[in-house]
């Protein structure tokens, strides 16, 4: 592997511009080992988007993708999309409030968060892989 995979792989960020080079967004070489260890143990709903996402043709996404200091549950560099997908605990105020300073620092580097429950995921997977769609469509066409 070459100097310039790995500095790929582990993410550029130029802090001179304050504007990354990849789709990684500065982050650093620890979260891409805990980003292995999460693809290592999805949860149910996360396992079954996974399954389903191929559905949307002509788009890619890689699972338990860093971003800056975050591990994206789902992330399509083509559409700056993440999607999450979050269990009872997001509920937690403080996990709530959490979730919303993430995603705002997230919207700051351009990118969009949607988020869905592992019950929309498990139980409304037509219409969640239907918003999907309709927002990459929004942000890439």
């Amino acid at each position: 592997m070459s100097n310039n995979k790995n500095t790929q792989d582990e993410g550029c960020f130029n802090f001179h511009s304050g504007v990354s080079d990849n789709m990684f967004y500065g982050a650093l070489p620890i979260h891409f080992e805990f980003a292995r260890e999460l693809r290592k143990n999805p949860t149910e709903a996360e396992s079954f988007l996974w399954d389903h996402l191929h559905i949307i043709k002509g788009i890619r996404f890689k699972r338990q993708h860093p971003i800056l200091y975050f591990i994206a549950d789902f992330y399509c560099h083509k559409a700056k999309l993440i999607v999450e997908v979050d269990g009872e605990y997001h509920n937690i105020p403080e996990q709530y409030l959490y979730d919303k300073n993430r995603d705002n620092e997230l919207n700051e580097l351009g990118l969009k968060v949607i988020r869905f429950t592992n019950e929309q995921v498990l139980f409304e997977i037509e219409n969640t892989l239907y918003v999907i769609e309709e927002e990459i469509k929004e942000r890439i066409f």
